[in-house]
Protein backbone atom coordinates (compact mmCIF):
# COMPACT_ATOMS: atom_id res chain seq x y z
CA UNK A 1 0.00 0.00 0.00
CA UNK A 2 1.40 3.40 -0.98
CA UNK A 3 2.18 6.00 1.64
CA UNK A 4 -0.42 8.76 1.39
CA UNK A 5 0.94 12.14 0.36
CA UNK A 6 0.00 15.20 2.35
CA UNK A 7 -2.96 17.10 0.98
CA UNK A 8 -1.85 20.20 -0.97
CA UNK A 9 -2.67 23.38 0.92
CA UNK A 10 -1.06 26.00 -1.28
CA UNK A 11 -1.34 27.03 -4.90
CA UNK A 12 1.02 25.31 -7.28
CA UNK A 13 0.32 21.59 -6.69
CA UNK A 14 0.04 19.89 -10.08
CA UNK A 15 -3.44 18.46 -10.69
CA UNK A 16 -4.77 15.58 -12.80
CA UNK A 17 -8.54 15.78 -13.41
CA UNK A 18 -10.90 12.80 -13.68
CA UNK A 19 -14.55 12.91 -14.68
CA UNK A 20 -16.85 9.89 -14.92
CA UNK A 21 -20.22 9.60 -16.61
CA UNK A 22 -22.79 6.81 -16.83
CA UNK A 23 -24.06 5.98 -20.31
CA UNK A 24 -23.48 7.51 -23.72
CA UNK A 25 -26.27 10.09 -23.37
CA UNK A 26 -24.34 11.93 -20.64
CA UNK A 27 -20.99 12.04 -22.42
CA UNK A 28 -21.48 15.58 -23.67
CA UNK A 29 -22.54 16.78 -20.25
CA UNK A 30 -19.55 14.98 -18.74
CA UNK A 31 -17.21 16.85 -21.08
CA UNK A 32 -18.84 20.15 -20.15
CA UNK A 33 -18.61 19.38 -16.43
CA UNK A 34 -14.96 18.41 -16.76
CA UNK A 35 -14.28 21.72 -18.53
CA UNK A 36 -16.04 23.50 -15.69
CA UNK A 37 -13.94 21.58 -13.17
CA UNK A 38 -10.78 22.71 -14.96
CA UNK A 39 -11.92 26.33 -14.57
CA UNK A 40 -12.59 25.74 -10.87
CA UNK A 41 -9.16 24.15 -10.37
CA UNK A 42 -7.52 27.02 -12.25
CA UNK A 43 -9.39 29.47 -10.03
CA UNK A 44 -8.01 27.58 -7.02
CA UNK A 45 -4.50 28.11 -8.38
CA UNK A 46 -3.55 24.54 -9.29
CA UNK A 47 -1.81 23.95 -12.65
CA UNK A 48 -3.42 21.11 -14.63
CA UNK A 49 -1.11 18.46 -16.09
CA UNK A 50 -3.76 16.17 -17.54
CA UNK A 51 -7.42 15.18 -17.55
CA UNK A 52 -9.51 12.15 -18.48
CA UNK A 53 -13.22 11.53 -18.95
CA UNK A 54 -14.26 7.89 -18.48
CA UNK A 55 -17.49 6.01 -19.04
CA UNK A 56 -18.78 3.51 -16.49
CA UNK A 57 -21.72 1.12 -16.61
CA UNK A 58 -22.70 2.09 -13.07
CA UNK A 59 -20.93 3.73 -10.10
CA UNK A 60 -18.72 1.31 -8.15
CA UNK A 61 -18.57 1.22 -4.36
CA UNK A 62 -14.78 1.24 -3.95
CA UNK A 63 -13.52 3.83 -6.46
CA UNK A 64 -16.69 5.08 -8.23
CA UNK A 65 -15.07 3.52 -11.33
CA UNK A 66 -13.60 0.02 -11.67
CA UNK A 67 -10.35 -0.79 -9.83
CA UNK A 68 -8.54 -1.64 -13.08
CA UNK A 69 -9.45 1.71 -14.64
CA UNK A 70 -8.48 3.44 -11.39
CA UNK A 71 -5.01 1.90 -11.52
CA UNK A 72 -4.64 2.94 -15.16
CA UNK A 73 -5.60 6.55 -14.41
CA UNK A 74 -3.27 6.69 -11.40
CA UNK A 75 -0.40 5.57 -13.65
CA UNK A 76 -1.28 8.32 -16.14
CA UNK A 77 -1.45 10.92 -13.36
CA UNK A 78 1.95 9.94 -11.99
CA UNK A 79 3.51 9.89 -15.46
CA UNK A 80 2.23 13.44 -15.97
CA UNK A 81 3.87 14.50 -12.71
CA UNK A 82 0.63 15.10 -10.80
CA UNK A 83 0.67 15.73 -7.08
CA UNK A 84 -3.10 15.69 -6.61
CA UNK A 85 -5.97 13.92 -8.35
CA UNK A 86 -9.15 15.96 -8.64
CA UNK A 87 -12.34 13.94 -9.15
CA UNK A 88 -15.33 15.73 -10.71
CA UNK A 89 -17.85 13.35 -9.15
CA UNK A 90 -18.68 13.45 -5.46
CA UNK A 91 -16.62 10.86 -3.60
CA UNK A 92 -17.67 9.25 -0.35
CA UNK A 93 -15.12 9.40 2.49
CA UNK A 94 -14.39 5.70 1.89
CA UNK A 95 -13.84 6.15 -1.84
CA UNK A 96 -11.53 9.10 -1.19
CA UNK A 97 -9.44 7.04 1.23
CA UNK A 98 -9.31 4.15 -1.25
CA UNK A 99 -8.01 6.41 -4.02
CA UNK A 100 -5.35 7.92 -1.75
CA UNK A 101 -4.20 4.56 -0.47
CA UNK A 102 -4.02 3.11 -4.00
CA UNK A 103 -2.23 6.09 -5.51
CA UNK A 104 -0.14 7.57 -2.71
CA UNK A 105 -1.35 10.96 -3.98
CA UNK A 106 -3.70 13.47 -2.42
CA UNK A 107 -7.23 13.07 -3.85
CA UNK A 108 -9.97 15.69 -3.67
CA UNK A 109 -13.35 16.07 -5.33
CA UNK A 110 -15.34 18.96 -6.82
CA UNK A 111 -16.91 19.83 -3.46
CA UNK A 112 -13.54 20.24 -1.77
CA UNK A 113 -12.33 22.45 -4.64
CA UNK A 114 -15.34 24.74 -4.29
CA UNK A 115 -14.98 24.85 -0.51
CA UNK A 116 -11.32 25.88 -0.85
CA UNK A 117 -12.21 28.61 -3.36
CA UNK A 118 -14.91 29.95 -1.07
CA UNK A 119 -12.58 29.84 1.92
CA UNK A 120 -10.03 31.98 0.10
CA UNK A 121 -12.55 34.56 -1.12
CA UNK A 122 -15.10 35.09 1.65
CA UNK A 123 -14.71 38.61 3.05
CA UNK A 124 -17.41 39.15 5.66
CA UNK A 125 -17.55 37.55 9.07
CA UNK A 126 -20.74 35.69 8.23
CA UNK A 127 -19.37 34.27 4.97
CA UNK A 128 -16.16 33.17 6.71
CA UNK A 129 -18.14 31.43 9.46
CA UNK A 130 -20.41 29.72 6.95
CA UNK A 131 -17.48 28.40 4.95
CA UNK A 132 -15.59 27.25 8.02
CA UNK A 133 -18.70 25.38 9.16
CA UNK A 134 -19.17 23.76 5.74
CA UNK A 135 -15.51 22.70 5.65
CA UNK A 136 -15.69 21.28 9.17
CA UNK A 137 -18.82 19.27 8.33
CA UNK A 138 -17.17 18.04 5.12
CA UNK A 139 -13.94 17.04 6.87
CA UNK A 140 -15.46 15.28 9.93
CA UNK A 141 -16.07 11.90 8.23
CA UNK A 142 -12.75 12.24 6.37
CA UNK A 143 -10.42 12.82 9.32
CA UNK A 144 -8.96 9.33 8.94
CA UNK A 145 -7.23 10.63 5.81
CA UNK A 146 -5.12 12.93 7.93
CA UNK A 147 -4.56 10.70 10.96
CA UNK A 148 -4.69 7.15 9.61
CA UNK A 149 -0.90 6.78 9.94
CA UNK A 150 -0.77 7.72 13.64
CA UNK A 151 -0.66 5.22 16.50
CA UNK A 152 -2.74 5.45 19.63
CA UNK A 153 -1.45 7.60 22.44
CA UNK A 154 -0.43 5.69 25.52
CA UNK A 155 -2.27 6.39 28.74
CA UNK A 156 -0.93 6.93 32.29
CA UNK A 157 2.83 6.48 33.43
CA UNK A 158 4.22 3.43 35.13
CA UNK A 159 1.87 0.47 35.20
CA UNK A 160 -0.02 2.09 32.34
CA UNK A 161 -3.78 1.82 32.17
CA UNK A 162 -4.00 0.62 28.62
CA UNK A 163 -4.41 2.50 25.37
CA UNK A 164 -5.65 6.06 25.52
CA UNK A 165 -7.60 8.00 22.91
CA UNK A 166 -6.37 7.80 19.37
CA UNK A 167 -5.43 11.06 17.71
CA UNK A 168 -8.35 10.44 15.36
CA UNK A 169 -10.83 10.27 18.24
CA UNK A 170 -9.41 13.46 19.77
CA UNK A 171 -9.60 15.27 16.46
CA UNK A 172 -13.17 14.18 15.85
CA UNK A 173 -14.19 15.42 19.29
CA UNK A 174 -12.51 18.78 18.72
CA UNK A 175 -14.10 19.11 15.29
CA UNK A 176 -17.59 18.43 16.68
CA UNK A 177 -17.03 21.09 19.35
CA UNK A 178 -15.88 23.53 16.69
CA UNK A 179 -18.99 22.82 14.61
CA UNK A 180 -21.20 23.58 17.61
CA UNK A 181 -19.30 26.80 18.31
CA UNK A 182 -19.54 27.92 14.67
CA UNK A 183 -23.29 27.34 14.64
CA UNK A 184 -23.65 29.47 17.78
CA UNK A 185 -21.57 32.28 16.27
CA UNK A 186 -23.60 32.15 13.06
CA UNK A 187 -26.83 32.57 15.01
CA UNK A 188 -25.40 35.72 16.62
CA UNK A 189 -24.38 37.15 13.24
CA UNK A 190 -27.78 36.34 11.73
CA UNK A 191 -29.44 38.19 14.59
CA UNK A 192 -27.31 41.24 13.76
CA UNK A 193 -28.28 40.94 10.10
CA UNK A 194 -31.98 40.78 11.04
CA UNK A 195 -31.54 44.03 12.98
CA UNK A 196 -29.90 45.64 9.94
CA UNK A 197 -32.77 44.50 7.75
CA UNK A 198 -35.38 45.99 10.09
CA UNK A 199 -33.53 49.30 9.95
CA UNK A 200 -33.57 49.30 6.16
CA UNK A 201 -37.25 48.42 6.09
CA UNK A 202 -38.08 51.68 7.85
CA UNK A 203 -37.65 53.19 4.38
CA UNK A 204 -39.16 50.48 2.14
CA UNK A 205 -37.26 50.90 -1.12
CA UNK A 206 -37.86 48.30 -3.85
CA UNK A 207 -35.20 45.62 -4.20
CA UNK A 208 -34.07 43.39 -7.04
CA UNK A 209 -31.41 40.68 -7.04
CA UNK A 210 -29.02 39.78 -9.84
CA UNK A 211 -28.77 36.00 -10.03
CA UNK A 212 -27.20 33.58 -12.45
CA UNK A 213 -24.40 31.21 -13.26
CA UNK A 214 -20.99 32.20 -12.01
CA UNK A 215 -18.94 34.22 -14.50
CA UNK A 216 -22.01 35.29 -16.51
CA UNK A 217 -21.24 38.97 -15.86
CA UNK A 218 -23.41 39.73 -12.82
CA UNK A 219 -20.84 41.91 -11.06
CA UNK A 220 -20.01 43.67 -14.33
CA UNK A 221 -23.70 44.50 -14.73
CA UNK A 222 -23.96 45.92 -11.20
CA UNK A 223 -20.85 48.03 -11.82
CA UNK A 224 -22.13 49.28 -15.18
CA UNK A 225 -25.59 50.23 -13.93
CA UNK A 226 -24.62 51.77 -10.59
CA UNK A 227 -20.95 52.70 -10.82
CA UNK A 228 -20.34 50.40 -7.85
CA UNK A 229 -16.74 49.65 -6.92
CA UNK A 230 -17.04 45.87 -7.06
CA UNK A 231 -14.57 43.16 -8.02
CA UNK A 232 -14.86 42.06 -11.63
CA UNK A 233 -12.70 39.10 -12.66
CA UNK A 234 -12.82 36.47 -15.40
CA UNK A 235 -12.90 33.72 -12.80
CA UNK A 236 -15.54 31.48 -11.28
CA UNK A 237 -16.77 32.78 -7.93
CA UNK A 238 -14.96 36.12 -8.20
CA UNK A 239 -17.69 37.51 -5.92
CA UNK A 240 -19.04 35.71 -2.85
CA UNK A 241 -20.46 38.37 -0.54
CA UNK A 242 -23.62 40.21 -1.61
CA UNK A 243 -23.19 43.84 -2.63
CA UNK A 244 -26.16 46.21 -2.74
CA UNK A 245 -26.16 49.54 -4.59
CA UNK A 246 -28.82 52.02 -5.72
CA UNK A 247 -29.86 52.75 -9.28
CA UNK A 248 -32.50 55.16 -10.58
CA UNK A 249 -34.80 53.80 -13.27
CA UNK A 250 -36.31 56.05 -15.98
CA UNK A 251 -39.63 56.31 -14.12
CA UNK A 252 -37.82 58.09 -11.28
CA UNK A 253 -37.99 55.17 -8.88
CA UNK A 254 -34.91 54.32 -6.84
CA UNK A 255 -34.12 50.60 -6.95
CA UNK A 256 -31.76 48.69 -4.66
CA UNK A 257 -29.86 46.18 -6.78
CA UNK A 258 -27.98 43.28 -5.18
CA UNK A 259 -25.32 41.08 -6.76
CA UNK A 260 -25.47 37.54 -5.32
CA UNK A 261 -23.09 34.57 -5.40
CA UNK A 262 -23.05 32.69 -8.70
CA UNK A 263 -24.21 29.12 -9.18
CA UNK A 264 -22.49 26.07 -10.66
CA UNK A 265 -23.74 22.63 -11.55
CA UNK A 266 -23.36 20.04 -8.83
CA UNK A 267 -23.28 22.76 -6.21
CA UNK A 268 -22.91 20.78 -2.97
CA UNK A 269 -26.03 20.77 -0.81
CA UNK A 270 -24.11 21.99 2.24
CA UNK A 271 -22.96 25.01 0.23
CA UNK A 272 -26.52 25.86 -0.77
CA UNK A 273 -27.32 25.76 2.94
CA UNK A 274 -24.18 27.68 3.89
CA UNK A 275 -24.93 30.48 1.44
CA UNK A 276 -28.62 30.87 2.14
CA UNK A 277 -27.76 34.10 3.92
CA UNK A 278 -26.19 35.41 0.74
CA UNK A 279 -28.93 34.03 -1.47
CA UNK A 280 -31.60 35.33 0.91
CA UNK A 281 -31.54 38.49 -1.19
CA UNK A 282 -33.08 36.49 -4.02
CA UNK A 283 -35.94 35.44 -1.75
CA UNK A 284 -36.53 38.95 -0.35
CA UNK A 285 -36.30 40.83 -3.65
CA UNK A 286 -39.44 41.93 -5.47
CA UNK A 287 -38.06 40.62 -8.75
CA UNK A 288 -34.95 38.92 -10.10
CA UNK A 289 -32.55 39.83 -12.90
CA UNK A 290 -31.31 36.49 -14.27
CA UNK A 291 -28.04 37.05 -16.15
CA UNK A 292 -26.84 34.46 -18.69
CA UNK A 293 -23.81 34.40 -20.97
CA UNK A 294 -25.35 34.50 -24.46
CA UNK A 295 -22.08 33.36 -26.03
CA UNK A 296 -21.72 30.18 -23.98
CA UNK A 297 -22.77 26.97 -25.77
CA UNK A 298 -24.00 25.58 -22.44
CA UNK A 299 -26.38 28.50 -21.82
CA UNK A 300 -29.50 26.31 -21.67
CA UNK A 301 -27.91 23.97 -19.10
CA UNK A 302 -26.76 26.96 -17.05
CA UNK A 303 -30.30 28.34 -17.12
CA UNK A 304 -31.65 25.03 -15.80
CA UNK A 305 -29.01 25.00 -13.04
CA UNK A 306 -29.90 28.47 -11.80
CA UNK A 307 -33.65 27.84 -11.93
CA UNK A 308 -33.17 24.61 -10.00
CA UNK A 309 -31.31 26.41 -7.21
CA UNK A 310 -33.91 29.21 -7.14
CA UNK A 311 -36.60 26.57 -6.78
CA UNK A 312 -34.75 25.08 -3.81
CA UNK A 313 -34.74 28.56 -2.26
CA UNK A 314 -38.42 29.16 -3.00
CA UNK A 315 -37.64 32.18 -5.21
CA UNK A 316 -38.49 30.74 -8.65
CA UNK A 317 -42.04 32.14 -8.73
CA UNK A 318 -40.93 35.77 -8.48
CA UNK A 319 -41.02 37.97 -11.60
CA UNK A 320 -37.80 37.33 -13.54
CA UNK A 321 -36.13 39.48 -16.19
CA UNK A 322 -34.00 37.21 -18.38
CA UNK A 323 -30.86 39.11 -19.40
CA UNK A 324 -28.59 37.65 -22.09
CA UNK A 325 -25.17 39.26 -21.60
CA UNK A 326 -22.05 39.26 -23.81
CA UNK A 327 -23.98 39.61 -27.09
CA UNK A 328 -20.90 41.37 -28.45
CA UNK A 329 -19.28 37.91 -28.54
CA UNK A 330 -21.99 36.36 -30.75
CA UNK A 331 -20.84 35.71 -34.34
CA UNK A 332 -23.76 37.59 -35.95
CA UNK A 333 -27.32 38.80 -35.42
CA UNK A 334 -28.75 35.44 -36.55
CA UNK A 335 -27.21 33.81 -33.47
CA UNK A 336 -29.86 35.56 -31.36
CA UNK A 337 -32.78 33.76 -33.03
CA UNK A 338 -32.53 30.43 -31.13
CA UNK A 339 -32.10 32.32 -27.87
CA UNK A 340 -35.25 34.36 -28.55
CA UNK A 341 -37.16 31.15 -29.24
CA UNK A 342 -35.97 29.48 -26.04
CA UNK A 343 -36.24 32.33 -23.54
CA UNK A 344 -39.44 34.32 -22.95
CA UNK A 345 -38.96 37.99 -23.87
CA UNK A 346 -35.17 38.19 -23.24
CA UNK A 347 -33.17 41.41 -22.94
CA UNK A 348 -29.97 41.31 -25.01
CA UNK A 349 -27.18 43.32 -23.40
CA UNK A 350 -23.43 43.81 -23.37
CA UNK A 351 -21.81 45.22 -20.26
CA UNK A 352 -18.75 45.84 -22.44
CA UNK A 353 -20.43 48.03 -25.09
CA UNK A 354 -23.47 49.20 -23.10
CA UNK A 355 -25.97 47.70 -25.55
CA UNK A 356 -29.38 46.99 -24.05
CA UNK A 357 -28.76 48.60 -20.64
CA UNK A 358 -31.34 51.34 -21.23
CA UNK A 359 -33.93 48.73 -22.15
CA UNK A 360 -33.10 46.78 -19.00
CA UNK A 361 -33.62 49.87 -16.82
CA UNK A 362 -36.93 50.60 -18.55
CA UNK A 363 -38.07 47.03 -17.95
CA UNK A 364 -37.10 47.33 -14.28
CA UNK A 365 -39.09 50.55 -14.09
CA UNK A 366 -42.08 48.80 -15.63
CA UNK A 367 -42.11 46.26 -12.81
CA UNK A 368 -42.13 49.15 -10.32
CA UNK A 369 -44.71 51.29 -12.14
CA UNK A 370 -47.44 50.94 -9.53
CA UNK A 371 -45.18 50.79 -6.51
CA UNK A 372 -45.10 53.73 -4.05
CA UNK A 373 -42.00 55.95 -4.08
CA UNK A 374 -39.93 56.92 -1.06
CA UNK A 375 -39.07 60.63 -1.20
CA UNK A 376 -37.50 63.29 0.95
CA UNK A 377 -39.41 66.55 0.55
CA UNK A 378 -38.91 70.14 1.65
CA UNK A 379 -42.30 71.86 1.45
CA UNK A 380 -42.64 75.67 1.77
CA UNK A 381 -44.40 76.85 4.93
CA UNK A 382 -47.20 78.39 2.85
CA UNK A 383 -47.98 75.07 1.11
CA UNK A 384 -49.91 73.43 3.89
CA UNK A 385 -52.12 71.88 1.19
CA UNK A 386 -49.19 69.81 -0.07
CA UNK A 387 -48.33 68.67 3.45
CA UNK A 388 -51.94 67.60 3.94
CA UNK A 389 -51.84 65.78 0.58
CA UNK A 390 -48.75 63.82 1.62
CA UNK A 391 -50.42 62.76 4.88
CA UNK A 392 -53.71 61.94 3.18
CA UNK A 393 -52.48 60.04 0.14
CA UNK A 394 -49.28 58.43 1.46
CA UNK A 395 -47.44 57.43 4.60
CA UNK A 396 -45.22 60.04 6.26
CA UNK A 397 -42.19 58.42 7.92
CA UNK A 398 -40.90 61.59 9.58
CA UNK A 399 -41.78 65.27 9.63
CA UNK A 400 -39.87 68.28 11.01
CA UNK A 401 -40.59 72.01 10.78
CA UNK A 402 -37.44 73.93 9.89
CA UNK A 403 -36.62 77.55 9.09
CA UNK A 404 -36.72 76.93 5.32
CA UNK A 405 -39.87 74.76 5.31
CA UNK A 406 -41.30 71.44 6.45
CA UNK A 407 -38.91 68.53 5.96
CA UNK A 408 -40.46 65.08 5.61
CA UNK A 409 -39.73 61.59 4.36
CA UNK A 410 -42.82 60.00 2.89
CA UNK A 411 -43.96 56.92 0.98
CA UNK A 412 -46.21 58.20 -1.83
CA UNK A 413 -48.13 56.73 -4.76
CA UNK A 414 -46.65 57.63 -8.17
CA UNK A 415 -49.35 60.19 -9.10
CA UNK A 416 -48.83 62.12 -5.86
CA UNK A 417 -45.05 61.83 -6.10
CA UNK A 418 -45.24 63.44 -9.56
CA UNK A 419 -47.15 66.42 -8.11
CA UNK A 420 -44.53 66.89 -5.36
CA UNK A 421 -41.51 66.31 -7.62
CA UNK A 422 -40.39 70.01 -7.54
CA UNK A 423 -39.87 69.71 -3.78
CA UNK A 424 -37.82 66.50 -3.75
CA UNK A 425 -34.51 66.74 -1.85
CA UNK A 426 -31.52 64.37 -1.66
CA UNK A 427 -31.44 62.71 1.74
CA UNK A 428 -28.37 61.37 3.54
CA UNK A 429 -30.55 58.98 5.52
CA UNK A 430 -32.10 57.37 2.48
CA UNK A 431 -28.76 57.24 0.68
CA UNK A 432 -27.18 55.53 3.66
CA UNK A 433 -29.89 52.89 3.79
CA UNK A 434 -29.95 52.39 0.04
CA UNK A 435 -26.23 51.69 -0.16
CA UNK A 436 -26.02 49.54 2.94
CA UNK A 437 -24.91 46.03 2.00
CA UNK A 438 -25.81 42.75 3.66
CA UNK A 439 -22.49 42.82 5.45
CA UNK A 440 -21.66 42.13 9.07
CA UNK A 441 -18.09 43.24 9.60
CA UNK A 442 -15.73 41.46 11.89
Amino acid sequence: MAEIAERPTTAGARAFLIGAHVGADTAREGESLLQELSELVWTLGLPIVGERLVKVAKPQASYWIGSGKAEQLIAEAKEAGAQVIVFDNELTPGQQRNWEQLSGLAVIDREEVILDIFAGRAQTREARLQIELARAEYSLPRLARAWGHLNRQQGGGLGGKGEGESQLEIDRRLTRRRIEKLREELEEVRAQRATQRKRRQRIPLPRASIVGYTNAGKSSLLKKLTGADVLVEDKLFATLDPTTRRVEVPSGQTLLLTDTVGFVRRLPTRLVEAFKATLEEAMLAEFLVHVLDASDPEIFEFHRTTMSVLEELGAHEKPILTVLNKVDLLPDADARAPLQRHFPDPIFISTKTGEGLDELLHRCGGLLADRPLVLELLLPHERGDLLALAHRAGRVQSSEVRDDGTHLIAVLPPRVAEQLKPYVQPTPEISELEEETERVSG
